[in-house]
């Protein structure tokens, strides 16, 4: 306890950091000695405001590059940040949402995963890392294509990709988590319109991205999932490295860094050598039939199939449960100011569509609590740890 009470005297005597007598200002350390001296250069204010940044980008981005322009556009009309950039507004505002943090605890492959599996979230930022690799190797706006990746997920409901099957009777035109993500998950943050676009379109079954930096996205997506998704599996004991087919391991190797170089260098020589986002047929053809072993042997196994029916069962439970009970739905902001609207008619479209939000919102845990507690759901027949959700 001495030691404890040390360190906390410690840490509380740094609560009001340490003045720079020379200076007048704080420092957070009492032996601080670095200087940056960004304005002080030859009496230059050198400072990398938006405005800056925006000319920069003017200049070094490749021709078919988006570049970012003021406040960008949006639906609703903003002034522009004085140090940011549109689309690094974007993306912070996806960092700091709920959507996005919810994605921690919904389903990437294995249901209530183990702390060294991938959950929605860590997908996001891998997706994000190979994106940003193959934007910035290809003079692409990488702040655009950070926003997309982050984001591009932020539509899914708990339980992995079977809780489309479980909403889509309750969504005109079916239930998908890209345009949902990017027309209800993130409305609120009123995003620009290239940063939605590339969230609703991110899926390869969707329209084509207007921007290169969303179609870079969709390869980003396929390459960052086949490979982290076959490493779990291969640690949880589902699979062998060994079942790997003979193309992959010929173009890509066993071991998923090796993998992910090499599906990315094949995307950034493409976009150099042609001007298209894509990847020539040798390593396209190994990215297919890892995908395919992925579908085969992870996300079709007979208990990952049957893991995804107990996910529909639940889901289409609460979104009954809720559309009956519409009262039982918490108020939410409207995202403009004004105060939530009133609950709809029990029964009602709109009872329907609100509790397909909330429900598609859910984390996994929280999904299947409510089902035990409110509807009286057999925890029994609740989905269990080692299941898998197929893509």
């Amino acid at each position: 306890m001495e030691e404890e009470t040390e360190r906390s005297r410690s840490w509380a005597a740094t609560m009001d950091g340490t003045p720079a007598a020379a200076t007048g200002v704080r420092l957070a350390h009492a032996d601080s000695a670095a200087m940056a001296w960004v304005g002080q250069v030859d009496g230059t204010d050198r400072r990398l405001g938006r405005a800056a940044r925006e000319a920069f980008e003017n200049r070094e981005l490749a021709p078919g590059a988006t570049r970012s322009t003021a406040a960008g556009r949006r639906a609703t009309d903003e002034a522009p940040d004085p140090w940011r950039t549109c689309f690094e507004r974007d993306r912070d505002r996806i960092l700091h949402a709920t959507a996005f943090r919810r994605l921690a605890g919904k389903t990437q492959v294995f249901v209530f995963p183990h702390d060294h599996q991938r959950t929605r979230l860590t997908h996001a930022l891998e997706v994000a890392q190979v994106a940003t690799g193959i934007a910035r190797a290809c003079r692409l706006n990488t702040a655009l294509t950070e926003a997309i990746a982050l984001g591009h997920d932020c539509g899914h409901g708990p339980g992995g990709h079977a809780s489309e099957d479980a909403l889509s009777p309750y969504v005109e035109g079916g239930f998908d988590h890209a345009p949902w993500g990017a027309d209800v998950s993130l409305a609120p943050l009123n995003l620009c319109w290239e940063t939605l676009d590339g969230i609703r379109n991110h899926s390869w079954s969707r329209p084509a991205p207007a921007t290169p930096e969303g179609e870079v996205v969709s390869w980003a997506d396929r390459i960052a999932y086949v490979c982290h998704d076959f490493e779990d599996a291969v640690g949880s004991g589902v699979v062998a490295p060994s079942i790997l087919p003979e193309e992959v391991r010929r173009s890509c190797g066993l071991r998923r860094g090796r993998q992910l170089g090499a599906f990315i260098d094949a995307v950034v020589t493409t976009i150099v050598e042609t001007g298209q986002v894509g990847m020539d047929e040798e390593h396209a053809a190994a990215l297919s039939a890892f995908r395919a072993c992925n579908y085969e042997h992870i996300y079709l196994r007979p208990s990952a199939v049957d893991q995804g029916r107990a996910v529909v069962r639940v889901l289409q439970a609460l979104v009954e449960h809720y559309a009956d009970r519409p009262s039982a739905i918490p108020a939410t902001p409207t995202g403009n100011g004004a105060p939530p609207t009133d609950s709809p008619t029990a029964g009602s479209p709109e009872a329907y569509r609100a509790a397909v939000a909330y429900v598609a919102g859910m984390t996994d845990r929280y999904a299947f609590s409510r089902a035990v507690a409110e509807i009286g759901w057999d925890p029994d027949d609740l989905p269990v740890g080692i299941g898998v959700s197929g893509r």
